[in-house]
């Protein structure tokens, strides 16, 4: 049987205002290497995903994404620093321990699109 070797996973993420969303990415500290009228190639160092020009309110709201980082808390400083909450009128909470082992945050993006963003402890 031969074996599949996976090099890479990435998610297509919804973008109410695609112009806004490509903004709130770089904001946050990303690249956009690529981009056309209908998708964007977003990455942040070795992790990547799809922003695509294409919403549907209940599939955003409902469409999670988890990144793991050196450090929650300096991640929330910076985010918290840049004012980003007060300007994309997004939801960023504190950081905290969770039971599971991560300690993390909550942010949402533009188009309502939830992210996790922490570090195991």
């Amino acid at each position: 049987m031969t074996t599949i070797k996976a090099l890479e996973l990435k998610a297509f993420v919804p973008a109410k205002d695609f112009a806004r969303s490509k903004e709130f990415y770089q904001d946050l500290g990303f690249e956009i290497p690529w981009s056309d009228e209908r998708l964007a190639y977003v990455r942040l160092q070795n992790v990547s995903f799809l922003l695509q020009n294409f919403y549907v309110e209940e599939h955003a709201r409902n469409f999670q994404m988890h990144l793991t980082v050196a450090s929650a808390d300096d991640c929330w400083k910076r985010w918290t620093e840049k004012k980003i909450a007060e300007k994309y009128g997004i939801y960023l909470s504190a950081p905290s321990d969770k039971p599971w082992g991560i300690r993390d945050f909550e942010i949402t993006d533009p188009a309502g699109v939830l992210w996790r963003v922490g570090h195991n402890l």
